[in-house]
């Protein structure tokens, strides 16, 4: 197995107390090279997460749904399952508590686990100037406008058949993970991670009925960027990779040809999740 950690304080001493504990049973994990300065290892222990992705079969993430999403970008294209230690602020995909790491992670060596299969998000811009992708996304693919605070123009499509033209601030692509994340702060609706779906969430549109849209992943969704010559669009995948959209450019998403596969510890609940990260159903502290 392979451990990842978040670079913070906190997360560095759970990491190091996961290694000492997994040591202590047994297991010997390969660490991020990213790790080699705070874990005192062997230097032969640490490698980079592309050649961890290759010889792990389980990747241990400490940190926050940032730091798993990181993880996922390289964990998921290889099929390595991740289990995520809740380390972060939120934690939606990351649930093992990391002050009681131990009995969840046993089970899951026993394997007595839930193994949820999340569909992801490829996206490609095409230009005039050629291709650029696939670019991959665990939550979401967002155009906003890269130079000032004017609106965006853009036309939509599902498959060949047209879906609408739009003015916004911009369009957030979301998958079910991402439902939870920027989309749902953006008016979109919480997807259930399960579904075969992509969500469509205009950010501030011009007109109030442009509402969010949810269409199957069977067909890629076209946007094609319109407005004058000094428009400039950024395209964001998670937040961690840019690409620029201009006037004419198109931005293809589609579902993505592998998924990412994310350990939950026997006993994991969707919507308790949602009860808990979301406060449903409580009153005012």
């Amino acid at each position: 197995m392979g451990i990842i950690g978040k670079q913070d304080r906190n997360a560095l001493e759970t990491v190091a107390r996961l290694v000492d504990w997994l040591e202590s049973v047994g297991r010997v994990p390969l660490l991020d090279q990213r790790l080699s300065p705070h874990i005192d290892r062997p230097a032969e222990r640490f490698c980079p997460r592309d050649l961890l992705a290759a010889r792990c079969d389980l990747a241990l993430v400490v940190g926050g749904d940032g730091t798993l999403l990181a993880a996922a970008r390289v964990m998921a294209p290889r099929g390595v399952p991740i289990l995520g230690i809740n380390q972060g602020r939120l934690g939606f995909m990351v649930d093992v508590p990391p002050d009681a790491f131990e009995a969840p992670i046993s089970a899951v060596l026993a394997g007595q686990h839930l193994t949820e299969s999340r569909l992801l998000l490829s996206a490609r811009v095409i230009s005039a100037h050629g291709e650029v992708g696939p670019l991959l996304a665990i939550n979401d693919v967002v155009i906003r406008n890269q130079a000032s605070i004017r609106m965006l123009e853009f036309d939509t499509w599902l498959g060949e058949q047209f879906i609408s033209q739009h003015r916004a601030d911009g369009l957030i692509v979301s998958s079910p993970t991402g439902s939870t994340a920027y989309a749902l702060s953006s008016g979109g609706p919480v997807m259930h991670p399960s579904l075969e779906a992509i969500s469509l969430v205009p950010i501030c549109p011009h007109t109030l009925s442009d509402r969010p849209l949810v269409v199957a992943a069977d067909r890629p969704i076209k946007i094609r960027l319109g407005g004058g010559t000094g428009t400039l669009a950024t395209v964001t995948c998670d937040g961690q990779s840019h690409e620029a959209l201009r006037p004419g450019d198109e931005l293809i998403v589609e579902r993505a040809a592998f998924r990412m596969q994310l350990i939950h510890a026997a006993g994991y609940d969707y919507f308790n999740v949602l009860r808990n990260k979301l406060h449903w159903g409580r009153g005012p502290n």
